[in-house]
């Protein structure tokens, strides 16, 4: 129809056109401009059908959103704890499974949970929250949060940990803010109090702010590590410090420095005693026996070499846990037996094998530091079960005060 009433147009205005003895195109002429008007249109029209659609789809999505809340939102809430007096409480979403925080002004201490979550019956998890008074007037602790004023007035002292806040009026509505690493303060608006990152997450897992110790300043935290480690370059780990290998440390020549984590030792190595046998050190960390003579059967059964072995480990390691293995070069006879000697390290060492030729020593409990244990590893050779030579090996374990 629409292709019509445009092909009669133009034959129209060809009329008028020849009336005027103007030129008017042929009729090949118009058809083929009507078929590329007809293709514009048809491409212009499929372009809009198509963006009706996405549109649709867009509108319907956002009804959807708006009006037909998620089945996993919980709509359900717990009525807002009260805060503590001389405290104030962190968070302001009281729906099920989210958590509130408790805090108290310097001068006071928490009693009850210092965080509470809101649980499926619609109470809070744990005891109310209280502040009570510390027996000293002013808290020096270096993790204090701020210092409070000791006249009648409530609000806190104005210093480095309670600052002013930012405000502005819209549509005749306060509107306050605070600096990162300061809050509101409950009973002020017009102040910010410092938050105090090390006493929030004080309960938390151990390591989320610091490796060691965490100490709270104004408006940040930092971390600091024990002696004999230095800070990480991520600020909350703890790397230790090799005294040893920095030669920091004061050992003489006579003794060989083991470093440990925390610290280090300075052991002296000596070579052992045993009737009929001599020892000379070898290396700093052997001894081997001198030649016996002919026939001395006292001399025969003493070990054959004596190594001293020096190793470091944090504290409460896993256990069991293979410290070292030990192992022969080469063996003259025909069976190796590996054991401990004595009762020194019994209760948290073991020895078993672990090749033909391989024993291992195994940490088989875990130890609190700091402690300091010693156990002997014997290996013997023997062939048809009479003995060739026993070497030992005397192990020395420095146990960190530390986990890290």
């Amino acid at each position: 129809m629409y292709h019509s009433v445009l092909f009669l147009g133009i034959l129209f205005t060809c009329q008028v056109l020849r009336s005027q003895s103007q030129d008017c195109v042929s009729r090949h002429e118009l058809q083929t401009t009507l078929r590329q008007v007809h293709k514009l249109l048809s491409a212009h029209e499929t372009s809009f059908l198509q963006n009706l659609r996405s549109l649709r789809k867009k509108l319907s999505l956002l009804q959807t959103s708006t009006v037909k809340p998620s089945d996993n939102t919980s709509t359900a809430v717990c009525l807002p704890p009260e805060p503590p007096a001389n405290g104030r409480m962190l968070g302001r979403v009281f729906r099920v499974g989210h958590e509130v925080h408790f805090l108290c002004s310097p001068g006071f201490r928490l009693t009850g949970e210092e965080t509470r979550v809101c649980l499926d019956s619609l109470t809070w998890s744990g005891e109310h929250a209280a502040c009570k008074a510390v027996d000293s007037g002013i808290n020096n602790d270096a993790t204090s949060s701020v210092a409070t004023s000791t006249s009648s007035s409530s609000s806190p002292l104005m210093s480095a940990y309670v600052r002013p806040s930012r405000c502005i009026e819209v549509q005749g509505s306060k509107h306050c803010t605070c600096e990162q690493g300061y809050s509101i303060y409950s009973q002020d608006r017009g102040l910010c109090t410092d938050i105090d990152e090390c006493e929030l997450f004080r309960l938390t897992q151990p390591g989320r702010l610091c490796m060691h110790t965490c100490v709270n300043t104004a408006g940040s935290y930092h971390c600091q590590c024990p002696v004999g480690y230095s800070l990480s370059r991520d600020s909350r780990s703890c790397q230790d410090i090799d005294e040893c290998e920095r030669a920091a440390h004061n050992c003489t020549k006579e003794q060989v420095c083991v470093n440990t984590f925390g610290g280090h030792r300075c052991s002296a190595v000596e070579c052992p005693r045993f009737h009929n046998a001599s020892y000379v050190k070898t290396s700093p960390l052997r001894c081997e026996r001198n030649p016996c003579l002919e026939g001395d059967k006292a001399c025969l059964q003493a070990p054959v070499s004596v190594n001293f072995h020096f190793m470091s480990v944090v504290s409460n390691m896993t256990a069991p846990r293979v410290l070292f293995r030990v192992s022969a070069a080469r063996v003259l006879g025909d069976t190796l037996r590996f054991g401990l000697l004595g009762n020194r390290g019994g209760a948290h060492f073991a020895v078993q094998r672990s090749g033909k030729r391989t024993g291992q020593l195994l940490l088989v409990d875990t130890v609190q530091g700091p402690a300091t244990l010693e156990a002997e590893v014997e290996m013997s050779e023997l062939e048809r079960r009479m003995l060739l030579g026993r070497y030992v090996t005397r192990v020395t374990l420095f146990v960190s005060p530390y986990t890290f």
